[in-house]
């Protein structure tokens, strides 16, 4: 296991480059009115990845969470740049991330973060038929790129180290897409 990163300092922003606090006041179809506050991301929006190296394995990464403090095992994923589709996105990321690109790629579905207090979205992308490329990305450190069996998600998710609400939810819509059980409405 990686050492974490030192923490040099931490302050509190009031807007960040990637999020601005926004206000909206609503009034409710029973006449109560209220202002709420959310978190509006600056981005394009976002894809998360499920590259399936063969049938039964997927790709996952293991990367330093800033948020929760450790390093963290889950997808693949990353911000959309400017005139980007879904899945150029998804194909960027995934050379950047794991060295691989992909021939074939599939939306299943949107995930948001929190939809109560945060107006970011991403892709879920299956991708599949991976070939060897690397591109330069913008970690700041290499990646581990950790091979997991689907048929085995019910000990992936008991690990201390898999948290993150997006990745479990984005591998169970691969798992049950891939079993011919789900299909978006």
């Amino acid at each position: 296991m990686r050492k974490p990163p030192i923490i040099h300092a931490t302050r509190d922003v009031s807007d960040s480059r990637f999020l601005k606090v926004e206000q909206i006041d609503l009034e409710f179809s029973n006449g109560v009115r209220r202002t709420y506050e959310r978190l509006k991301g600056s981005g394009l929006g976002a894809v998360i990845m499920v590259p399936m190296i063969d049938d039964d394995t997927v790709l996952l990464v293991r990367e330093y969470g800033g948020g929760v403090g450790r390093y963290e095992l889950g997808l693949p994923k990353g911000r959309l740049d400017q005139d980007e589709t879904a899945e150029q996105g998804a194909n960027r990321e995934l050379k950047e991330e794991i060295g691989y690109g992909a021939r074939k790629l599939k939306i299943l579905h949107n995930l948001s973060l929190s939809p109560a207090y945060m107006t970011h979205m991403a892709h879920v992308v299956l991708a599949q038929d991976l070939y060897p490329e690397r591109l330069a990305g913008d970690e700041p450190e290499e990646l581990e790129v950790v091979p997991w069996k689907m048929s085995e998600l019910h000990t992936l998710i008991g690990r201390d180290d898999v948290t993150e609400g997006r990745s479990i939810a984005a591998l169970f819509m691969a798992r049950e897409y891939l079993a011919g059980r789900f299909q978006r409405s």
